[in-house]
């Protein structure tokens, strides 16, 4: 066979819009259609704020008001304006921007004049509007080109930038904003900059206290800690910390602004801080997971040049504060090391009910080791890989068992449930775990329970989370029931373990819901799946009655594997597991899953007669 020609013809060079459109995952990460929190048209809205973000830490406006609507985007600051001069330039020309100036810029949220363009690249319509010292300078693109150049021209407007967005319906395909998925964003960037009022879609989001108003609203309720909120706060490191009655770490890591949801080393050192600072005050060799189990913790940190592992900012790699100063892991674990044991040598009611929850912590962690041991015993002789759990090929070759962003596991009940996703399944990255029943309802009890409920032992095996979720196999926790009352009493009861035992995986995003088409319409010519009643009539419409039929299907088993091989492929519909910002677990788990029959049947009734008036 001849070579493939290399010749100069072989060698292009792309224009720096076309750069980003043809590899859109190298600056926004994944694409997705709004479902996930994470997909890329809310990092492009996170970028425009960036920047706004970045105009107020720079002491330039205290306002920012954002709208979205279902399709577009709009940012307005109160900032000093982009120079109207290089307007075009910073939207447009891929190496232009105001932060490659160091003394302007030291501790930059955004992605160093990248982010701007970005947006514009991936959008078809993206406007410009700079405001400066009663001029205004307007441009608007598409697809990263300039499409109307507007001469400057006087304007009322106080100074400050605004941006207007419509993302790229081709890239992001079918995409939607829900608003939802950007609060909890808004918040953070409200916590994390006391003195800036953020207005979107008219409420305004402020805080005066930042992370300690931040874990205050998480915890609302009094009951639900053993002691007030400890809030220290120096120039460029924040830390907010408490214990509760909830199993599990919980974190809220930032840096320069940027909330890294998958922590990193800022976080790992906070952690450390935190012991040591115990170890220090209790004079004793504490086990670490004794001190840190039913934390809920924030911190924030400023650095210079932070380095992060990936383009969207989730984790923290960076060890130094600045390059080539001081270790970072030194720095934030003597700071939280030291004002942790002045302030409980200060507060001594505080020191005595953190001491009774390290010791409670060591109590069932001592209590458990013996059941985990035979736990993990029974596990063995279950033999989980070759029953409950049809692993991926990419954990089956991997004996480290390290997180692989692609894999992903459904957790099913049924054997005709699990055996057509079995079929349908991608066996590379996909694995399905097979319940047997419905799960025992945890909401209330110990962890000992994990252990000695099979099902529940079987389960945290098989994800690898029971110290936590640093070894955690599978990107996406993914729950596939039947779409009826069973179907999501098992959802809310597997939903109640993860939150009431590993809550981190919620926290962090990777836990989802399958959603599985109720219909079938088709005729010997076409056939379409509906996801609701809505869809079922269109599609019934378009196909109209000539050899029409319409099968609902009653639950998972009922859809072929050959069917199923489409709805957990490319198209497959995700519902990830949200919680609001200002989720208080414990009230929530009394209330759906406690002992409050009265109360629920209530708020079903009335549920119920809306939907009825609505429907009359």
């Amino acid at each position: 066979m001849a070579a493939n020609k290399y010749t100069d013809d072989s060698i292009k060079t792309l224009e720096w819009n076309e750069h980003i459109r043809e590899r859109p995952g190298m600056y926004i990460g994944k694409l997705g259609d709004g479902q996930s929190p994470d997909d890329g048209i809310y990092v492009l809205v996170k970028e425009i704020i960036d920047n706004s973000i970045d105009e107020f830490v720079m002491g330039a406006g205290k306002k920012i008001v954002i709208d979205i609507q279902d399709h577009c985007a709009k940012v307005r600051d109160f900032g000093r304006g982009i120079p109207l001069g290089k307007v075009i330039d910073c939207v447009s020309k891929i190496n232009t921007g105001g932060k490659y100036d160091s003394d302007a810029f030291q501790k930059s949220v955004g992605m160093n004049g990248v982010g701007t363009k970005a947006v514009n690249a991936l959008s078809t319509k993206f406007i410009v509007k700079s405001y400066r010292d009663g001029r205004v300078k307007e441009a608007h693109f598409s697809k990263g080109v300039l499409v109307l150049d507007k001469k400057e021209c006087d304007t009322t407007e106080k100074n400050g930038t605004e941006i207007y967005f419509e993302p790229d319906n081709n890239i992001f395909k079918n995409f939607r904003f829900l608003p939802a998925y950007l609060e909890e964003k808004v918040w953070n960037y409200a916590y994390l900059n006391n003195g800036l009022s953020l207005i979107m879609n008219g409420k305004t989001y402020s805080s005066p206290n930042g992370l300690l108003d931040l874990l205050q609203k998480h915890v609302s309720d009094a009951n639900a800690t053993r002691y007030p909120v400890i809030h220290f706060k120096a120039s460029d490191i924040e830390v907010a910390f408490t214990h509760g009655n909830q199993y599990g770490e919980h974190y809220y890591s930032f840096v320069n602004g940027q909330y890294t949801t998958q922590g990193g080393t800022h976080q790992q050192a906070f952690r450390e801080g935190l012991v040591k600072g115990a170890r220090d005050f209790y004079k004793k060799d504490l086990e670490p997971s004794d001190v840190r189990n039913c934390i809920m913790g924030a911190v924030s940190v400023r650095i210079q040049e932070p380095v992060f592992e990936s383009q969207t900012k989730t984790k923290l790699g960076s060890t130094t504060v600045s390059p080539g100063g001081t270790l970072l892991r030194t720095w934030i674990v003597d700071y939280v090391s030291k004002q942790l044991d002045n302030y409980l040598h200060k507060n001594p009611e505080t020191a005595k009910a953190l001491h009774d929850r390290i010791l409670q912590n060591e109590r069932e962690r001592k209590e458990i080791a013996g059941i985990k041991k035979l736990a993990n015993e029974r596990a063995k002789k279950v033999s989980l890989h070759n029953s409950k759990l049809r692993d991926c090929k990419i954990h089956l070759t991997d004996v480290k068992n390290k997180l692989n962003k692609e894999s992903m596991i459904f957790i099913t009940e049924g054997d005709s449930a699990s055996g057509s996703i079995t079929k349908a399944r991608n066996v590379q990255t996909q694995a399905v775990f097979s319940l047997k029943g419905k799960p025992l309802n945890s909401y209330g009890l110990t962890k000992k329970v994990v252990y000695e409920n099979e099902e529940f032992n079987l389960l945290q095996s098989a994800l690898n989370i029971e110290n936590g979720l640093e070894d955690l196999r599978y990107d996406k926790v993914i729950i596939a029931t039947d779409a009826d009352v069973d179907g999501m009493h098992i959802r809310l009861l597997i939903m109640t373990f993860f939150l009431q035992f590993f809550p981190e995986l919620v926290e962090q995003k990777h836990l989802f819901i399958l959603q599985t088409p109720l219909f079938r319409v088709r005729n010997k010519q076409v056939t379409k799946y509906c996801y609701d009643e809505a869809e079922r009539d269109v599609a019934a419409k378009e196909i109209g009655k000539t050899g029409l039929e319409i099968t609902r299907f009653k639950g998972l088993g009922e859809i072929s594997p050959e069917e199923f091989g489409q709805f957990i492929g490319d198209q497959m519909r995700l519902e990830s597991v949200i919680l609001p910002p200002d989720a208080q677990y414990s009230k929530m788990l009394a209330y759906y899953m406690g002992d409050n029959n009265s109360q629920r049947q209530e708020h079903v009734v009335k549920n119920l007669r809306v939907e009825a008036v609505d429907e009359l």
